[in-house]
């Protein structure tokens, strides 16, 4: 009998960083990534912090990378691209309507005015 890896809960910068490739879309790389959970998600992050995420999402099966040349103007060196794998986007949108569950009904001044 194949055992199967239980989705473990997605914590709140791994639901941006996931968010922010989305939104990056064919550009997902680190510091395409920084600029949308910093426009988007309104933090700023240090980018080791950001390459520790994505080792940790790549090492749980929710992302996947791929590494191109660079442009010239970087000297030609490589870039590594991420996108969001099946797993990490049902993962993804399962944390998100959880979420959304959970504020359901709740004045508490979360509304935007």
């Amino acid at each position: 009998m194949k055992k199967t890896r239980a989705l473990l809960p997605l914590g709140e910068f791994e639901m941006l960083v996931l968010l922010a490739i989305l939104q990056a879309g064919d550009g997902a790389y680190g510091s395409a990534i920084l600029e949308q959970v910093h426009q988007r998600g309104g933090r700023s992050v240090a980018r080791g912090a950001l390459y520790v995420t994505l080792e940790r999402l790549d090492a749980k099966g929710y992302v996947a990378s791929r590494t191109e040349a660079g442009p010239p103007v970087r000297g030609g060196r490589p870039r590594r691209y991420y996108t969001v794998r099946p797993t990490g986007l049902a993962l993804l949108r399962r944390s998100l309507e959880a979420l959304g569950r959970m504020r359901e009904g709740l004045e508490l001044g979360l509304k935007h005015s």
